[in-house]
């Protein structure tokens, strides 16, 4: 207790010199001094009332130094806040608006700015408030004093990463040559030591510079500063990078020739051996860039094919994987070809077919089956792959079919006219009897080959093939057919009139030939003129047409009508005539119903 009292009165009486009050004869701890004095020393604000007691008690000169201290502590208070503020906006926090007696971030700011590391926890708090470009910083801060202390300049007081110091120490980490400027920065800084690492640094180049040069057949280049574009071209080299067309280009104008010869070689045999490895052929003991597995290896890259002399090459080296590989490269490349819709040529599928791969011929054919089928307009058929791709397949290279693929087509009622692959077949044949007709002169190929024109749609070909002086013609029967023809292919287009004309000459020339009056025929029935139609059609019966050829021949004639009301007009008329023999007629004047309804609609 007595000890407790002793320390409370040397307290006292330290804070009585301490603020001007030693002439106070009370030093009783129990004195109302001591209470007024303990306050402003854990710098509690004085009431009015300790203030009055104080200037009462005649202690001017303790509330002189009272006044004094509450001036200093509202300034100071000022200096910290600034200080906290210029430290927020040095190091990226800004953005962080919590007071700075509250808050680590006063002290941690502080330990930067004094050069100091953080701990893990303190980095840790920096990124859990989101300060990232501050602890970007204090990782900058930590690894410039690392670097200070590496080269020797720990004398610099300076750690903040916008230091030129800096960036001269991290050149020096990665042996980059300094600037003049920058040399003489360390001079000044009295970074001696520092420099002369940096020469070290430099000596250790130049003697690595030489090297490569003696390495790489370059010394006759003049040149010998380490500021020169060799040193770090002939680096490149030594590291295996390929040279570019820049360095390739400035090297061939020093007249360093054998550094590119060099340089090359070994891309070369870097490229070798990935490529020995990529095409398992690692065992392979050669691996100069020389040797003719690196063309065929580079080929192979190229192409995706292997040559014969090149299969036999590796044969007689048993690097048959190389064979197996490149086969199955090639195989990948052409399905890719199918998949793009393109077509194989026949070099294609001979090496499929003498490599066994007949999964991608089939893949091929029904790929191109499916296009062809869409040109030809047959999508919507169930039709098998033989015999119609190959009969399609023909058509596209304008080959001739032979008699059992014509069938075929007549089987499944492809030949209809209007069909694509009927015209496409007509038109061949047209092409073949007309292209005979020039090659031998035979003229019984015209009325053949002015037929075919016709079934394919262009009667315009069929008249311009007729278009002949029959007067030079001998045979009757002859002159009949291309006439007949003739006017067939006029009344395709409409004219009757010419159509007329030479169906009657061709009764004249061959009065016995039911074909003519066929014609007329139809040529009354295009006029609606049915009754003399059926006399016409009458007579060709009398000449040899069977009755019901003709009859299919007047169903032609309505189902080519493209009048609506003429077709019907026909089928009315033909159902009057014979309800029971021209029963089909009916379905025409259904249609012609149905499309008048549409009309009314």
């Amino acid at each position: 207790m007595a000890k407790e009292s002793q320390n409370r009165l040397k307290h006292f009486t330290a804070l009585k010199s301490r603020y001007q009050a030693t002439q106070y004869q009370d030093s009783s701890p129990a004195s109302l001094l001591y209470l007024i004095l303990r306050k402003l020393d854990l710098g509690v604000e004085l009431l009015d009332l300790e203030s009055n007691w104080l200037e009462e008690s005649k202690l001017e000169e303790t509330l002189e130094v009272i006044k004094q201290e509450q001036q200093y502590r509202v300034q100071e208070f000022g200096n910290l806040e600034f200080e906290f503020s210029k430290l927020k906006s040095k190091y990226k926090a800004t953005n962080y608006n919590v007071s700075w007696q509250s808050s680590h971030l006063y002290f941690i700011l502080l330990k930067l700015e004094s050069g100091n590391f953080l701990t893990d926890s303190e980095v840790k708090w920096l990124r859990a408030n989101g300060l990232y470009e501050t602890n970007k910083i204090a990782q900058e801060v930590k690894l410039f004093s690392q670097l200070k202390s590496k080269y020797k300049a720990t004398q610099y007081q300076d750690s903040y990463p916008d230091s030129p110091l800096y960036q001269i120490l991290k050149k020096l980490e990665l042996t980059e040559r300094l600037s003049n400027s920058e040399y003489n920065c360390l001079i000044n800084y009295q970074l001696l030591e520092t420099a002369e690492i940096f020469k070290q640094q430099e000596s250790v180049k130049e003697t690595h510079f030489a090297q490569l040069r003696e390495k790489y057949q370059a010394n006759l280049h003049s040149d010998l500063s380490l500021s020169s574009p060799l040193y770090l071209i002939l680096q490149n080299i030594d590291t295996q990078n390929n040279l570019n067309e820049l360095e390739i280009n400035w090297l061939e104008q020093q007249g360093l020739s054998e550094t590119i010869t060099i340089a090359q070689e070994l891309q070369q045999t870097r490229e070798f051996a990935a490529l020995k490895a990529k095409y398992k052929a690692t065992e392979y003991q050669d691996s100069s860039p020389k040797s003719h597995l690196y063309k065929i290896l580079k080929r192979l890259e190229l192409s995706n094919q292997l040559g014969e002399q090149d299969i036999n090459f590796l044969k007689k080296r048993k690097l048959n994987e190389i064979i197996e590989i490149a086969n199955e490269k090639y195989a990948s490349t052409l399905k890719s070809k199918i998949d793009l819709g393109e077509l194989l040529n026949e070099s294609e599928i001979d090496w499929l077919k003498n490599n066994r791969r007949e999964d991608i011929i089939i893949l091929a054919q029904q790929k191109h089956f499916a296009i062809l089928k869409r040109k030809y307009r047959l999508i919507y058929l169930s039709l098998a792959l033989e015999p119609f791709y190959a009969i399609m397949v023909k058509l596209e290279k304008k080959e001739r079919l032979d008699p059992k693929l014509v069938l075929q087509l007549m089987e499944e009622e492809l030949l209809s006219p209007g069909g694509k692959i009927a015209l496409a077949y007509y038109r061949l044949e047209a092409e073949f009897y007309e292209q005979e007709f020039h090659r031998t002169g035979n003229k019984w190929d015209i009325p053949t080959a002015s037929s075919y024109w016709r079934k394919a749609d262009e009667p315009e070909q069929a008249l311009k093939l007729t278009n002949l002086d029959l007067n030079q013609i001998r045979e009757s029967k002859l002159k009949s057919a291309i006439s007949v023809t003739r006017g067939a292919a006029f009344r395709d287009m409409g004219n009757l009139a010419d159509a007329e004309i030479c169906a009657k000459k061709a009764m004249e020339y061959h009065p016995d030939s039911h074909q003519p009056y066929t014609l007329m025929g139809a040529i009354c029935y295009d006029k609606s003129d049915y009754p003399k139609g059926d006399y016409w059609y009458e007579q060709a019966i009398k000449r040899g047409a069977k009755p019901e050829d003709i009859d299919d021949e007047r169903k032609r004639v309505v189902r080519s009508t493209k009048d609506e009301n003429k077709r019907h007009e026909a089928a009315e008329y033909l159902l009057r005539k014979d309800s029971q023999r021209y029963a089909w007629a009916k379905s025409y004047l259904k249609k012609s119903c149905l499309e008048a309804k549409k009309g009314d609609d």
